[in-house]
């Protein structure tokens, strides 16, 4: 059975880029489509999500970038390789360990997620879409996901655009998918919203659906 939002029979659909360990309305987007065109043909933009995430350590939120190496001006996002020449695996699986490793699910899920860091995947689309693939089914949510190579193969009227539209510049009432709904985080007082979807995941596991969908605007 597949989490479905609809109020017509035709299929929603959606056009969107990966992002790296995506945030939480990145995920409620995704609930209120039932068919994901993943863009791999757009042009990259840095400094987005499309190589960053943002975690809650100790006493700070931190943001997590995956170097890539460089590259042409317009270059499209699936030729974008990672820089394994900076130590940034260690740095990132660090953090992650630092900022869930006494959280409740992080022992039963982070396997999954070092594997894929193992692995160190070439390409960037290839880490994200890993990554991705991992927190849909933790969070147990099932659509139809397609890879979009090329501008033929599917009409631009029969989807909603959204590359782009989540990104790390948007707060509070800017969320077009999201309603901050609180939940356990291990570290302060104050709920942080719109983290990444592994603080979701390694806080409150089984759980994690459940919110997403009382997250939904």
């Amino acid at each position: 059975m597949t989490d479905t939002i609809n109020d017509t029979d035709r299929l929603k659909e959606v056009q969107i880029e990966l992002q790296y360990l995506p945030c939480l309305e990145y995920f409620a987007c995704l609930l209120n489509f039932d068919r994901i065109w993943i863009d791999t043909e757009e042009r990259y933009i840095k400094q987005t999500y499309r190589n960053r995430c943002n975690v809650l350590t100790t006493n700070k939120i931190d943001t997590l970038t995956v170097p890539v190496i460089k590259y042409q001006q317009g270059a499209l996002t699936k030729d974008i390789k990672i820089d394994y020449g900076q130590d940034w695996v260690r740095r990132h699986w660090g953090c992650l360990q630092s900022a869930y490793g006494r959280s409740p699910f992080f022992e039963y899920y982070s396997t999954e997620f070092e594997a894929v860091y193992a692995r160190k995947p070439a390409y960037l689309v290839d880490l994200n879409y890993d990554l991705l693939t991992i927190c849909l089914r933790l969070v147990g949510v099932k659509k139809e996901i397609r890879y979009k190579m090329s501008g033929a193969e599917i009409s631009p009227i029969a989807i909603k655009n959204e590359i782009s539209a989540i990104n790390n510049k948007k707060t509070g009432a800017g969320y077009k998918y999201y309603v901050p709904k609180p939940y356990y985080q291990t570290f302060g007082n104050d709920f942080v919203e719109n983290l990444s979807i592994v603080d979701l995941i390694f806080n409150t596991g089984p759980e994690s659906r459940l919110i997403l969908l009382e997250s939904l605007k």
